[in-house]
C-alpha cells in the first residue's frame, strides 16, 4: 500500500493534461472576447451604412 501511494505522488502525468487543459480554456476566453468585440464593432458598423441607406 505504501508503494502504490509513493507511485501515486511520484506520478505527473495528471498534472501534464491539467496544463494542457488550462491553456486551452485560457485561448478559448481570448478567443470569445476577440469574437465578442468584432461582433459589436461589425453591428456598429451595419448599423450605420443601413441608417445611412435609408
Amino acid at each position: 500500500m505504501k508503494n502504490l501511494f509513493s507511485r501515486f505522488l511520484k506520478d505527473n502525468s495528471g498534472a501534464t493534461a491539467i496544463e494542457y487543459g488550462l491553456i486551452a480554456a485560457g485561448i478559448s476566453v481570448a478567443i470569445i472576447a476577440v469574437v465578442n468585440g468584432l461582433g459589436t464593432s461589425l453591428n456598429a458598423k451595419f448599423s450605420s451604412i443601413s441608417t445611412q441607406l435609408k
